[in-house]
């Protein structure tokens, strides 16, 4: 088994449906934060963690994410004809050139564990990672994938990126009942979908972040179907325990659930903040608007 991590699995085969009708057309992964889609944000992330190879499980109303990861001829012309030399380069790095795109098409909506599923003839027989767009996380110093890369090197296992979540939230998450590696890893005991509150052996969730071994395919084709009556990857997960050591990180940085539209538009707000070109004319106008209120 290769033991580097140089591809990325992106589930973007849903259909958005909590974003309508924004999302009827255009998949929720190419909303925008701010000037970026939300895919840009995680394909950058996988970039900065060394990654290489980044898959895209995609449905039929989806060629958009294709179009925005692919060579726009027409619109490089324009810009060069037009001077905008700086533009022009940013369009052409959206992908740097040593990464490759490569898109498999998810027939059916079963679930998550049957979108990485798809993934496995490109995967093979190496450690991957998986990224759900929904999930943008900030981190400007090391960022979350490149963190969890890092834990993947040292310790050879699995790793779930996970957060501590309000307990009254955990219907939400895939949720873990861990015991303590190290001050932010701990190894997983227990891993169950969206408990309910009384129920959950913790308020630790996972949540859009994943290194998973080659292993984690046979146990998705034996995952029968789960909550929503869909084959879920936690399922998946917590077969894989039963064989192997699956790791819990709990990364640094500020995760925003993008898969909410409150979460979006806190997202949209503070990424503005961030942004150079926008923060300070922007946080004036939040000033004077909160003056207003």
């Amino acid at each position: 088994m290769k033991q580097i991590i140089t591809k990325a699995v992106f589930p973007v085969a849903g259909l958005g449906t909590r974003f309508l009708p924004a999302t009827k057309a255009s998949p929720k992964e190419m909303l925008p934060v701010v000037d970026k889609p939300l895919i840009q944000y995680a394909v950058d992330e996988a970039v900065a963690a060394g990654i290489d190879t980044m898959i895209f499980v995609i449905g039929r109303n989806k060629t958009s994410i294709v179009d925005h990861f692919d060579k726009a001829y027409e619109l490089e012309t324009e810009l060069e004809a037009k001077g905008k030399i700086q533009t022009l380069r940013m369009i052409q790095n959206i992908v740097p050139p040593h990464v490759s795109c490569v898109y498999i098409r998810q027939s059916e909506a079963l679930g998550l564990g049957h979108a990485v599923y798809c993934a496995r003839p490109i995967v093979g027989d190496e450690p991957f990672a998986v990224i759900l767009a929904d999930d943008l996380i900030e981190d400007k110093h090391r960022g979350c994938m490149r963190q969890m890369v890092s834990v993947f090197n040292q310790e050879r296992s699995s790793v779930l990126g996970v957060e501590r979540v309000d307990p009254s939230e955990t219907g939400s998450y895939g949720i873990v009942k861990t015991e303590p590696v190290s001050e932010k890893l701990s190894d997983v005991k227990l891993i169950v979908e969206k408990p309910k509150p009384e129920e959950a052996p913790s308020n630790l969730a996972v949540v859009g972040r994943y290194i998973l071994t080659p292993a984690i395919f046979d146990k998705i084709k034996r995952t029968k179907k789960g909550a929503g009556g869909e084959i879920q990857l936690t399922d998946a997960i917590a077969a894989l325990m039963a064989d192997e050591q699956v790791l819990a990180y709990e990364f640094e940085g500020q995760r925003y659930d993008c898969g909410s539209k409150l979460g979006f538009l806190i997202a949209t707000v503070e990424h503005g903040l961030l942004h150079e070109e926008l923060k300070n004319d922007f946080a004036d106008y939040l000033k004077n608007l909160a003056a207003r209120i």
